[in-house]
């Protein structure tokens, strides 16, 4: 005969009874996957039993090389990665880097990205509605005037470069030759005549270089949008309208009505430490390398990466992780003498009069010691005699 299933205040105090022995997060799910299910006595002992098992199973052994097996971790499943730069997830227009230089550019803390983006999405207000989305999304994109132009002529003759504007852009941006006209006089570029066809600016010196200075310096007055921004892609997903970027500038888009700023993201890492702080970025890091080997359907456990990201981030700020160690700083005198360059580091450390604790893996096995990993990280002192003068005494 079946055991009787036991009443929820039976299965709380016995839940109860592990709540030391694991972290608050898996207790918690326990207890809400319990609440979905009908147990017994016998069955939940052997659940309770199965995941303090597991748990215990998952820690780290005292002592075990966590650097070294992140490093295998990432790197082995790196070797096996493409190169190419692939089209968006789902968004044809738009490329962005994956594989293996997505990857060297997450570890190396790059200044930029090559490929910079964001995925915004919108508020509820926004995100149902069309109309309301374009409406940010035209805001959020970056328009210069060399957008809104068709070509450029120079006239030497008079020192002139005339800007043909094209109507079908003017039309769509909803921008009369008026407005660029302003745009071009507050960028202290000086307009001779204009019409509804073309702007004739004029330069002071009549030479072809000047002149095309000139042309370069009319077409990139900012006219509307956000720096950075160089596209937008805006996609209907499921019930809602989301927001696809070539370029970054998080800081500024977060401004922008109708952005969702609890869920809008981007893929430039140090961007987000600016303006989210280290914590963001840390998570950043995790994220975006999880995201690349998934792509490339790599599985590395998230465990690995966390160290990774700890140890880039540990020190308030995003620092890379190269052939030199984190940051190009390796704390140990032989270990960075192993690496290259022998006899100036051990003169520099002569010189300078330095210290090698000898607590890594390189620099003892060097000078031939145990490593203080694994069973060489315990120190055993035996006192020879103890027992055969106790045996004598008895």
């Amino acid at each position: 005969m079946a055991s009787k299933a036991l009443t929820r205040k039976s299965i709380d105090k016995e839940v109860q009874s592990v709540k030391a022995m694991l972290p608050p997060s898996i207790y918690q799910s326990l207890r809400n996957e319990l609440e979905n299910i009908s147990v017994n006595k016998d069955q939940l002992k052997k659940i309770l039993k199965d995941v303090i098992r597991k748990f215990d199973y998952s820690l780290v052994e005292p002592g075990e090389a966590v650097g070294v097996m992140a490093a295998q971790s990432m790197g082995e499943p790196s070797t096996q990665m493409t190169m190419r730069t692939f089209h968006y997830a789902g968004v044809a227009e738009l490329n962005v880097t994956l594989g293996l230089p997505r990857i060297i550019e997450l570890v190396d803390a790059r200044k930029i990205p090559s490929t910079p983006t964001m995925t915004i999405y919108l508020d509820k207000d926004y995100a149902g509605n069309r109309k309301k989305a374009k409406k940010v999304a035209s805001a959020i994109e970056n328009v210069k005037v060399g957008d809104l132009v068709d070509n450029m002529e120079i006239d030497l003759v008079d020192s002139i470069v005339r800007l043909v504007l094209n109507k079908y852009e003017l039309k769509k941006s909803k921008v009369s030759p008026e407005v660029i006209v302003e745009k071009l006089n507050k960028s202290k570029i000086k307009v001779k005549e204009w019409d509804a066809k073309s702007i004739s600016i004029v330069s002071k010196k009549s030479s072809i270089k000047d002149l095309r200075k000139l042309s370069n310096k009319a077409k990139d007055v900012h006219f509307r949008g956000i720096k950075g921004i160089i596209r937008v892609v805006m996609r209907r997903e499921g019930e809602e309208y989301i927001v696809y970027t070539e370029g970054s500038n998080l800081k500024e888009v977060l401004k922008i009505k109708g952005v969702d700023i609890s869920k809008t993201k981007t893929n430039h890492v140090l961007e987000i430490e600016s303006v989210l702080g280290i914590e963001a970025a840390r998570n950043a890091i995790i994220n975006e390398t999880l995201d690349t080997l998934d792509e490339q359907g790599l599985r590395v456990d998230v465990r690995h990466l966390m160290l990774i990201s700890d140890m880039m981030t540990v020190n308030g700020t995003v620092t890379s992780i190269g052939r030199h160690g984190v940051s190009g700083q390796k704390a140990s005198v032989l270990a960075r003498a192993a690496f290259e360059i022998t006899v100036d580091h051990l003169l520099t450390a002569g010189i300078c009069g330095d210290v090698d604790d000898l607590s890594g893996i390189v620099e003892n096995v060097i000078v031939g010691r145990p490593v203080k990993i694994g069973t060489g990280m315990v120190g055993l002192v035996m006192k020879k005699g103890e027992g055969k003068k106790k045996e004598r005494s008895e």
